[in-house]
């Protein structure tokens, strides 16, 4: 997006602020979130291009608060004043005559504050015409499948309190498989706000070597418990397990949360483990749907110890506890996992005979309340004998807790974190990810 377009959208959002804080009424007060995007989409298979084009989309939630209750409208945001105004002058009226008849709400949070903040991130992206050689030309006799989402991501948040958020950044992400004839795939994941040709052959040349290791006769493994080294991909799905469940402070005063035992001191993790949220790569906004602006970084687990939960003011308002400015899921929305000391050149050696999982999927817990998680191994995952790849394995299912897996089986972290973006489209393209090392277990538990 030119820096005028972007200019121009910032300018009708502000339009439709001013004209929303004339018409509202004194005893109202309203929120008001914008989520847009410019984006080229281009979805391979094969190494062949099925579908491509470009998105311009973005939409209004408008949010009215009245009497202690509050309610909450949808609609297209054009960037015409005009028709702006027409849709939010519709959502207005409706709003005013559905909330008389809402029950009240004894926690509703009404704006506050004055917190101001614009972020602007350019990047440096494929421009649209050479987005399909420039990712074909290194996989064009693979079976490569993935999609391509790049352009410039914005959000942004006002009230009628005065506070206002403008955030938008340029990204992209490349989600891709490369197929065995038999089937069995490599998978990986590319983005960021810089295209890097370099780091793309390098990405790619170690997916080919993966994708050799996968033409071996496969090993069946029994279930059991093995030692397990697990890529940062990997870790990162474990990780983003907390988000749900798991380090939110309603979730804890509910009694449903895994960190319940790590809360009630009765357990610990490694001291090696510590994971924090890290608003300072400016990957995400750090205002929430409040307008409230967390810090630049929090730590949550600081060397096995919770010593912060993700409180929002709602849930600050309910348990007497003070917010910490979380979204209003409390979930991680910038973590990072602190690295340790394994280089990458150790890892096989390390591991010396077990199993090395590059993907997990399907995750769930399988017992909450003691931590413990289930799911499956996926794609480029091996069995190590000797220090050396041996053989591909069948996928297994494990059932493992944290507390064994990031607790006292926790032999290693890497000495390198990778950036594992959210690829997510629904609705929009995800902003984010995680940061994270790779990590060697002990004895984690494989069931079928």
């Amino acid at each position: 997006m030119k820096h005028e377009e972007l200019s121009a959208l910032e300018v009708s959002f502000n339009q439709l602020i001013e004209t929303l804080l004339n018409k509202k009424e004194e005893s109202e007060q309203f929120t008001i979130k914008l989520s847009s995007e410019r984006s080229q989409f281009t979805r391979f298979n094969h190494a062949k291009v099925r579908q491509t084009g470009c998105v311009a989309d973005g939409s209004i939630e408008l949010t009215l608060m009245q009497n202690q209750r509050s309610s909450f409208r949808q609609f297209p945001f054009t960037g015409d004043r005009e028709v702006d105004w027409q849709l939010a002058y519709k959502a207005l009226q409706e709003l005013r005559e559905e909330l008389p008849q809402l029950p009240l709400d004894p926690y509703l949070v009404l704006p506050s504050g004055t917190n101001t903040s614009r972020e602007v991130h350019f990047g440096n992206l494929l421009a649209d015409e050479i987005v399909v050689p420039t990712v074909l030309e290194q996989v064009a006799e693979l079976d490569f499948a993935g999609i391509y989402a790049g352009g410039v991501v914005i959000k942004a948040y006002a009230d009628s309190n005065g506070q206002k958020h403008w955030f938008s950044t340029d990204t992209f992400s490349l989600d891709y498989s490369i197929f065995t004839t038999v089937g069995q795939a490599v998978k990986g994941n590319f983005a960021g706000s810089e295209w890097n040709h370099e780091a793309y052959i390098a990405k790619i040349s170690n997916a080919k070597r993966q994708l050799q290791l996968l033409s071996r006769p496969i090993k069946e493994l029994p279930r059991g418990q093995y030692k397990t080294y697990f890529a940062p991909a990997a870790v990162a799905d474990l990780l983003a397990m907390l988000s749900w469940g798991g380090v939110s402070e309603a979730d804890l005063q509910q009694g449903g949360s895994a960190l319940a035992l790590l809360w009630r001191k009765e357990k610990q993790l490694s001291v090696a483990f510590s994971v924090k949220e890290n608003f300072q790569r400016g990957l995400v906004p750090r205002f929430n749907e409040l307008g409230e602006m967390a810090a630049p970084e929090l730590p949550v687990i600081e060397k096995g110890v919770l010593v912060n939960t993700l409180v929002n003011s709602r849930t600050a308002k309910e348990y007497h506890k003070n917010s910490n400015s979380a979204n209003s899921y409390e979930a991680l929305r910038a973590p990072e996992v602190s690295s340790g000391n394994l280089r990458f050149e150790e890892i096989l050696p390390s591991l010396d005979r077990g199993l090395y999982v590059s993907n997990l999927h399907y995750l769930n817990w399988s017992d909450r309340p003691t931590g413990r998680i289930t799911g499956m191994t996926r794609y480029a995952c091996f069995w190590v004998e000797g220090g050396e790849i041996a053989a591909p394995i069948e996928n297994l299912r494990f059932d493992e807790t944290l507390y064994r897996f990031w607790g006292e089986n926790l032999v290693y972290l890497t000495n390198f974190q990778e950036f594992v973006p959210e690829v997510g489209t629904y609705e929009s393209r995800q902003l984010g990810g995680s940061m994270v090392p790779g990590m060697l277990v002990e004895d984690f538990t494989y069931t079928l």
